[in-house]
Protein backbone atom coordinates (compact mmCIF):
# COMPACT_ATOMS: atom_id res chain seq x y z
CA UNK A 1 0.00 0.00 0.00
CA UNK A 2 2.99 2.65 0.59
CA UNK A 3 4.21 1.67 -2.51
CA UNK A 4 1.10 3.02 -4.22
CA UNK A 5 0.76 5.96 -2.45
CA UNK A 6 4.50 6.90 -3.17
CA UNK A 7 4.49 5.90 -7.04
CA UNK A 8 1.41 8.04 -6.60
CA UNK A 9 2.82 11.00 -4.80
CA UNK A 10 0.25 10.98 -2.12
CA UNK A 11 -0.12 12.37 1.01
CA UNK A 12 -2.38 10.18 3.02
CA UNK A 13 -5.04 7.54 3.07
CA UNK A 14 -7.94 7.34 5.55
CA UNK A 15 -10.28 4.39 6.15
CA UNK A 16 -13.71 4.14 8.45
CA UNK A 17 -16.00 1.51 8.89
CA UNK A 18 -19.25 2.07 10.84
CA UNK A 19 -21.01 -1.96 11.54
CA UNK A 20 -24.22 -0.07 12.32
CA UNK A 21 -24.88 1.48 8.78
CA UNK A 22 -22.68 -0.66 6.61
CA UNK A 23 -20.30 2.27 5.45
CA UNK A 24 -16.91 0.91 4.32
CA UNK A 25 -15.19 3.91 3.10
CA UNK A 26 -11.88 5.29 1.81
CA UNK A 27 -10.19 9.05 1.28
CA UNK A 28 -7.33 9.31 -0.48
CA UNK A 29 -5.46 13.26 0.33
CA UNK A 30 -3.22 13.73 -2.72
CA UNK A 31 -2.02 17.06 -2.18
CA UNK A 32 -3.23 19.87 -0.02
CA UNK A 33 -0.33 22.10 -0.66
CA UNK A 34 -2.22 24.76 -3.13
CA UNK A 35 -5.45 24.39 -0.63
CA UNK A 36 -7.62 22.05 1.21
CA UNK A 37 -8.15 18.35 -0.90
CA UNK A 38 -11.23 18.54 -3.02
CA UNK A 39 -12.88 15.62 -5.11
CA UNK A 40 -15.97 13.77 -5.70
CA UNK A 41 -17.04 10.45 -3.73
CA UNK A 42 -17.83 7.20 -5.40
CA UNK A 43 -20.56 4.98 -3.84
CA UNK A 44 -20.37 1.94 -6.22
CA UNK A 45 -19.24 -1.58 -5.90
CA UNK A 46 -15.83 -3.10 -5.81
CA UNK A 47 -14.58 -6.72 -6.54
CA UNK A 48 -12.14 -5.94 -3.92
CA UNK A 49 -10.84 -3.44 -1.26
CA UNK A 50 -7.47 -3.54 -3.29
CA UNK A 51 -9.64 -2.26 -6.22
CA UNK A 52 -11.28 0.30 -3.98
CA UNK A 53 -8.08 1.58 -3.20
CA UNK A 54 -6.84 1.99 -6.27
CA UNK A 55 -9.93 3.59 -7.33
CA UNK A 56 -9.28 6.21 -4.88
CA UNK A 57 -5.24 6.91 -5.42
CA UNK A 58 -5.80 7.45 -8.91
CA UNK A 59 -8.59 9.80 -8.82
CA UNK A 60 -7.11 11.53 -6.05
CA UNK A 61 -4.24 12.62 -8.08
CA UNK A 62 -5.72 12.96 -11.06
CA UNK A 63 -7.84 15.61 -9.24
CA UNK A 64 -4.89 17.87 -8.00
CA UNK A 65 -3.61 17.57 -11.53
CA UNK A 66 -7.33 19.11 -12.22
CA UNK A 67 -7.31 21.89 -9.75
CA UNK A 68 -3.73 22.59 -10.93
CA UNK A 69 -4.59 23.00 -14.03
CA UNK A 70 -7.69 25.33 -13.83
CA UNK A 71 -6.12 27.35 -10.92
CA UNK A 72 -8.06 26.32 -8.56
CA UNK A 73 -6.92 26.83 -4.82
CA UNK A 74 -6.93 23.34 -4.13
CA UNK A 75 -5.44 19.90 -3.87
CA UNK A 76 -7.11 16.92 -4.95
CA UNK A 77 -8.42 14.02 -3.35
CA UNK A 78 -11.07 11.38 -3.95
CA UNK A 79 -13.41 9.25 -1.81
CA UNK A 80 -15.00 6.03 -2.09
CA UNK A 81 -16.99 3.90 -0.07
CA UNK A 82 -17.97 0.62 -1.36
CA UNK A 83 -21.57 -0.43 -1.76
CA UNK A 84 -22.64 -3.18 0.52
CA UNK A 85 -25.04 -5.65 -1.28
CA UNK A 86 -28.18 -4.46 0.75
CA UNK A 87 -28.51 -0.83 1.80
CA UNK A 88 -30.61 -0.73 5.40
CA UNK A 89 -30.50 3.65 5.71
CA UNK A 90 -28.84 5.06 2.76
CA UNK A 91 -29.08 8.28 4.45
CA UNK A 92 -27.65 7.13 7.81
CA UNK A 93 -25.14 5.71 5.82
CA UNK A 94 -24.10 9.18 4.10
CA UNK A 95 -24.72 10.72 7.64
CA UNK A 96 -22.11 8.04 9.34
CA UNK A 97 -19.76 9.25 6.17
CA UNK A 98 -20.01 13.03 6.86
CA UNK A 99 -18.68 12.04 9.84
CA UNK A 100 -16.01 10.64 8.81
CA UNK A 101 -15.28 13.80 6.13
CA UNK A 102 -15.35 15.96 9.41
CA UNK A 103 -12.84 14.19 11.30
CA UNK A 104 -10.53 15.37 8.90
CA UNK A 105 -10.99 18.71 9.80
CA UNK A 106 -11.20 20.42 6.29
CA UNK A 107 -8.18 18.92 4.41
CA UNK A 108 -10.86 17.41 2.51
CA UNK A 109 -13.96 18.41 0.69
CA UNK A 110 -15.96 15.98 -0.50
CA UNK A 111 -19.00 16.24 -3.56
CA UNK A 112 -20.92 14.25 -5.88
CA UNK A 113 -19.71 11.48 -8.15
CA UNK A 114 -20.67 8.07 -9.48
CA UNK A 115 -23.31 6.51 -7.72
CA UNK A 116 -24.05 9.53 -5.31
CA UNK A 117 -26.45 12.28 -5.66
CA UNK A 118 -27.66 16.08 -4.26
CA UNK A 119 -29.81 14.11 -1.61
CA UNK A 120 -26.86 12.37 -0.44
CA UNK A 121 -24.51 15.22 -0.04
CA UNK A 122 -27.94 16.56 1.50
CA UNK A 123 -27.62 13.93 4.53
CA UNK A 124 -23.43 14.10 4.90
CA UNK A 125 -23.89 18.21 5.19
CA UNK A 126 -25.79 17.21 8.35
CA UNK A 127 -22.42 15.88 9.81
CA UNK A 128 -20.04 18.05 8.05
CA UNK A 129 -19.66 21.77 6.43
CA UNK A 130 -16.82 20.17 4.00
CA UNK A 131 -19.40 19.49 1.53
CA UNK A 132 -20.42 20.68 -1.96
CA UNK A 133 -23.50 19.91 -4.34
CA UNK A 134 -26.16 19.45 -1.34
CA UNK A 135 -29.59 21.28 -2.62
CA UNK A 136 -28.62 24.61 -1.81
CA UNK A 137 -25.66 24.81 -4.17
CA UNK A 138 -26.87 22.42 -7.09
CA UNK A 139 -25.85 19.41 -9.48
CA UNK A 140 -22.40 19.84 -10.97
CA UNK A 141 -23.62 17.67 -13.86
CA UNK A 142 -24.57 20.44 -16.22
CA UNK A 143 -21.27 22.15 -15.71
CA UNK A 144 -19.02 18.85 -16.70
CA UNK A 145 -21.18 18.90 -19.76
CA UNK A 146 -20.82 22.55 -20.91
CA UNK A 147 -16.90 22.37 -20.35
CA UNK A 148 -17.05 18.95 -22.08
CA UNK A 149 -18.87 20.53 -25.04
CA UNK A 150 -16.56 23.69 -25.20
CA UNK A 151 -13.77 20.96 -25.45
CA UNK A 152 -15.37 18.98 -27.89
CA UNK A 153 -15.67 22.49 -30.21
CA UNK A 154 -11.96 22.83 -29.51
CA UNK A 155 -11.18 19.85 -30.49
CA UNK A 156 -12.90 20.50 -33.97
CA UNK A 157 -11.79 23.54 -34.62
CA UNK A 158 -7.76 22.39 -33.66
CA UNK A 159 -8.38 19.97 -36.36
CA UNK A 160 -10.68 21.36 -38.98
CA UNK A 161 -9.82 25.05 -38.19
CA UNK A 162 -13.60 25.47 -37.83
CA UNK A 163 -15.58 24.60 -34.35
CA UNK A 164 -18.90 24.13 -36.29
CA UNK A 165 -20.29 20.62 -35.35
CA UNK A 166 -22.90 20.94 -38.03
CA UNK A 167 -22.87 16.78 -39.20
CA UNK A 168 -19.51 15.70 -37.17
CA UNK A 169 -20.06 12.35 -35.73
CA UNK A 170 -19.39 11.36 -31.93
CA UNK A 171 -19.89 8.40 -30.66
CA UNK A 172 -21.17 8.58 -27.00
CA UNK A 173 -19.85 6.02 -24.19
CA UNK A 174 -22.60 6.70 -21.08
CA UNK A 175 -25.40 8.14 -21.01
CA UNK A 176 -25.57 9.40 -17.26
CA UNK A 177 -26.09 12.39 -16.19
CA UNK A 178 -23.14 14.28 -17.80
CA UNK A 179 -23.19 12.00 -20.92
CA UNK A 180 -26.82 12.96 -21.68
CA UNK A 181 -26.46 16.59 -21.09
CA UNK A 182 -23.29 16.22 -23.58
CA UNK A 183 -25.31 14.33 -25.94
CA UNK A 184 -28.25 17.23 -25.98
CA UNK A 185 -25.60 20.02 -26.13
CA UNK A 186 -24.06 17.76 -29.71
CA UNK A 187 -27.66 17.59 -30.96
CA UNK A 188 -28.39 20.75 -31.06
CA UNK A 189 -25.28 21.81 -32.67
CA UNK A 190 -26.18 19.52 -35.76
CA UNK A 191 -23.90 17.03 -34.77
CA UNK A 192 -24.75 12.72 -35.41
CA UNK A 193 -24.73 10.49 -32.45
CA UNK A 194 -24.31 7.00 -31.76
CA UNK A 195 -24.74 5.99 -28.21
CA UNK A 196 -23.94 2.97 -25.86
CA UNK A 197 -24.88 2.26 -22.31
CA UNK A 198 -25.52 -0.62 -20.34
CA UNK A 199 -28.87 0.93 -19.40
CA UNK A 200 -31.20 0.25 -22.12
CA UNK A 201 -33.83 2.68 -21.13
CA UNK A 202 -31.12 5.90 -21.00
CA UNK A 203 -29.89 4.63 -25.01
CA UNK A 204 -34.03 4.07 -25.89
CA UNK A 205 -34.42 7.29 -25.09
CA UNK A 206 -31.10 8.70 -26.72
CA UNK A 207 -32.27 7.54 -29.91
CA UNK A 208 -35.82 8.88 -29.69
CA UNK A 209 -34.66 11.79 -28.75
CA UNK A 210 -31.58 12.87 -30.03
CA UNK A 211 -32.39 11.06 -33.51
CA UNK A 212 -29.27 8.82 -32.18
CA UNK A 213 -27.97 5.18 -33.74
CA UNK A 214 -27.70 2.40 -30.38
CA UNK A 215 -24.78 0.28 -30.27
CA UNK A 216 -23.52 -2.17 -28.16
CA UNK A 217 -21.35 -1.30 -25.40
CA UNK A 218 -18.35 -4.22 -27.11
CA UNK A 219 -19.33 -2.47 -29.91
CA UNK A 220 -18.52 1.30 -29.41
CA UNK A 221 -14.72 1.22 -29.47
CA UNK A 222 -14.88 0.09 -33.38
CA UNK A 223 -17.39 2.98 -34.92
CA UNK A 224 -16.27 4.98 -37.63
CA UNK A 225 -16.74 8.34 -35.81
CA UNK A 226 -15.18 11.60 -36.29
CA UNK A 227 -15.14 11.57 -32.05
CA UNK A 228 -14.95 9.27 -29.22
CA UNK A 229 -16.56 10.57 -26.22
CA UNK A 230 -16.44 8.40 -23.33
CA UNK A 231 -18.50 9.52 -20.98
CA UNK A 232 -18.34 6.21 -18.13
CA UNK A 233 -15.83 4.81 -16.21
CA UNK A 234 -11.99 5.16 -16.65
CA UNK A 235 -9.33 2.43 -18.31
CA UNK A 236 -11.36 2.62 -21.30
CA UNK A 237 -8.25 3.14 -23.59
CA UNK A 238 -6.26 0.13 -23.09
CA UNK A 239 -4.16 -2.29 -25.31
CA UNK A 240 -7.60 -4.18 -26.09
CA UNK A 241 -9.49 -0.78 -27.24
CA UNK A 242 -6.65 0.62 -29.56
CA UNK A 243 -6.19 -1.49 -32.23
CA UNK A 244 -10.23 -1.21 -32.60
CA UNK A 245 -10.29 2.70 -32.68
CA UNK A 246 -11.12 4.69 -35.22
CA UNK A 247 -11.75 8.30 -34.32
CA UNK A 248 -10.02 11.44 -35.24
CA UNK A 249 -10.33 12.55 -31.61
CA UNK A 250 -11.29 11.15 -28.03
CA UNK A 251 -12.92 14.00 -25.76
CA UNK A 252 -14.91 12.85 -22.92
CA UNK A 253 -15.87 13.28 -19.39
CA UNK A 254 -14.46 9.95 -18.33
CA UNK A 255 -11.74 9.95 -15.36
CA UNK A 256 -8.56 8.08 -16.09
CA UNK A 257 -9.71 7.13 -19.68
CA UNK A 258 -6.17 6.16 -20.49
CA UNK A 259 -4.90 2.83 -18.64
CA UNK A 260 -1.34 3.75 -18.32
CA UNK A 261 0.55 6.12 -20.12
CA UNK A 262 1.41 4.09 -22.61
CA UNK A 263 -1.78 4.27 -24.00
CA UNK A 264 -1.50 8.00 -24.77
CA UNK A 265 1.65 7.20 -26.29
CA UNK A 266 0.23 4.91 -28.72
CA UNK A 267 -2.88 7.59 -29.34
CA UNK A 268 -0.31 10.23 -30.65
CA UNK A 269 1.50 7.16 -32.94
CA UNK A 270 -1.79 6.34 -34.45
CA UNK A 271 -2.68 10.41 -34.96
CA UNK A 272 -5.76 10.74 -32.73
CA UNK A 273 -6.16 13.56 -31.08
CA UNK A 274 -6.48 13.30 -27.22
CA UNK A 275 -8.19 15.74 -24.96
CA UNK A 276 -6.41 15.17 -21.39
CA UNK A 277 -9.35 14.11 -19.37
CA UNK A 278 -9.09 16.57 -16.03
CA UNK A 279 -8.51 19.18 -18.35
CA UNK A 280 -11.55 18.80 -20.70
CA UNK A 281 -14.06 17.76 -17.81
CA UNK A 282 -12.56 19.92 -15.18
CA UNK A 283 -16.34 21.74 -15.48
CA UNK A 284 -17.75 20.65 -12.32
CA UNK A 285 -14.81 20.63 -10.47
CA UNK A 286 -14.48 24.45 -11.38
CA UNK A 287 -18.30 24.61 -10.36
CA UNK A 288 -18.35 23.18 -6.79
CA UNK A 289 -14.93 24.84 -5.93
CA UNK A 290 -15.74 28.16 -6.49
CA UNK A 291 -19.84 27.35 -5.42
CA UNK A 292 -18.28 26.32 -1.87
CA UNK A 293 -16.07 29.80 -2.13
CA UNK A 294 -18.86 32.04 -2.77
CA UNK A 295 -17.92 32.84 -6.57
CA UNK A 296 -20.71 34.42 -8.46
CA UNK A 297 -22.48 32.29 -11.51
CA UNK A 298 -20.99 34.50 -13.67
CA UNK A 299 -17.50 34.48 -13.00
CA UNK A 300 -18.16 30.05 -12.54
CA UNK A 301 -19.86 30.18 -16.35
CA UNK A 302 -16.54 32.16 -17.58
CA UNK A 303 -13.73 30.00 -16.03
CA UNK A 304 -16.10 26.82 -17.33
CA UNK A 305 -15.59 28.19 -20.98
CA UNK A 306 -12.27 29.32 -20.54
CA UNK A 307 -11.86 25.02 -21.09
CA UNK A 308 -11.70 25.50 -24.68
CA UNK A 309 -8.97 28.02 -25.20
CA UNK A 310 -7.00 26.32 -22.47
CA UNK A 311 -7.29 22.86 -24.41
CA UNK A 312 -6.94 24.30 -27.70
CA UNK A 313 -3.85 25.89 -26.75
CA UNK A 314 -2.23 22.96 -25.01
CA UNK A 315 -3.01 20.93 -28.57
CA UNK A 316 -0.66 23.48 -30.10
CA UNK A 317 1.77 23.12 -27.47
CA UNK A 318 1.40 18.96 -28.05
CA UNK A 319 2.19 19.70 -31.42
CA UNK A 320 4.78 21.96 -31.61
CA UNK A 321 6.70 19.68 -29.56
CA UNK A 322 5.69 16.18 -31.16
CA UNK A 323 4.60 15.16 -27.55
CA UNK A 324 1.33 12.71 -26.68
CA UNK A 325 -1.50 15.72 -24.99
CA UNK A 326 -1.65 13.96 -21.94
CA UNK A 327 2.43 14.03 -21.39
CA UNK A 328 2.19 17.71 -21.74
CA UNK A 329 -0.78 18.23 -19.39
CA UNK A 330 0.88 16.27 -16.98
CA UNK A 331 4.46 17.98 -17.16
CA UNK A 332 2.19 21.52 -16.88
CA UNK A 333 0.23 20.30 -13.84
CA UNK A 334 3.27 18.32 -11.89
CA UNK A 335 5.28 21.90 -12.26
CA UNK A 336 2.33 23.89 -10.84
CA UNK A 337 2.47 21.01 -7.65
CA UNK A 338 6.22 21.81 -7.75
CA UNK A 339 6.10 25.17 -7.50
CA UNK A 340 3.90 25.04 -4.66
CA UNK A 341 5.97 22.80 -2.70
CA UNK A 342 8.93 24.62 -3.55
CA UNK A 343 7.05 28.20 -1.90
CA UNK A 344 5.82 25.94 0.87
CA UNK A 345 9.43 24.56 1.69
CA UNK A 346 10.57 28.69 1.16
CA UNK A 347 8.19 29.82 3.64
CA UNK A 348 9.27 27.27 6.35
Amino acid sequence: MFEQMGSAGLQDLHFCQDPQTGLQAIIAIHDTLRGPAIGGCRFIGYPSTDAAINDAIRLAKGMSYKAALAGLPHGGGKSVIIQPPHIQNRAALMRAFGHFVDSLQGRYITAMDSGTQVSDMDNIAESTPYVTCTSAMGDPSPSTAQGVFAGIRASIRFLDGTDDLNHIHVAIQGLGHVGYAVASLLHQAGAQLTVTDIDMLRVQQAVKEFDARAVSPDEIYAVKADLFCPCGLGGIINQQTLPQLQFRCIAGSANNQLADDDSGMALHQQGILYAPDYLINAGGLIFVALQHAHYQDQVIQQKILAIDESLHELYQHARADNQPTNLIADQRAEAILEAAARTQHEAA
